[in-house]
C-alpha cells in the first residue's frame, strides 16, 4: 500500500504565497508523473500542474508564471510553490502520483486527502 500525506494549505491574503507538499510512503519502487489538482466549490476538479519523472512540467494557463511544481525523487515528495495568489485560487488541492510498486508492474494512481487553500481579497 501507498500513503500520501499533504501539508501546507491555509488562509492567505491575495498576493501572498503558500507552499504545498505531498509525501508518499509505503511500497514504492518508483514514481512516474506527479501532479497537483484542485477543486473549487461547484466546479470540476482540474489539473493545476504536473511533473514527469524526467522533470518536464506542465501548468494550467491560469497559474503559469505564478506556481512552480517540483519533486524530490529521493524523498518521494512533490511540492507546489504558489505565489501571487488570487481569490480564484481558492480550492481544495490534491496531489496525485502514478506509483510503480514493483519493477515491471504498471503504475497505479494514488491521491492525497486534499488540503484547503483559501485566498482572501
Amino acid at each position: 500500500q501507498v500513503q500520501l500525506v499533504e501539508s501546507g494549505g491555509g488562509l492567505v491574503q491575495a498576493g501572498g504565497s503558500l507552499r504545498l507538499s505531498c509525501a508518499a510512503s509505503g511500497s514504492i519502487s518508483s514514481i512516474n508523473a506527479m501532479g497537483w489538482y484542485r477543486q473549487a466549490p461547484g466546479k470540476q476538479r482540474e489539473l493545476v500542474a504536473a511533473i514527469t519523472s524526467g522533470g518536464s512540467t506542465n501548468y494550467a494557463d491560469s497559474v503559469k508564471g505564478r506556481f512552480t511544481i517540483s519533486r524530490d525523487n529521493a524523498k518521494n515528495t512533490v511540492s507546489l510553490q504558489m505565489n501571487s495568489l488570487k481569490p480564484e485560487d481558492t480550492a481544495v488541492y490534491y496531489c496525485a502520483l502514478d506509483v510503480i510498486t514493483r519493477v515491471a508492474m504498471p503504475p497505479t494512481s494514488y491521491w492525497g486527502q486534499g488540503t484547503q487553500v483559501t485566498v482572501s481579497s
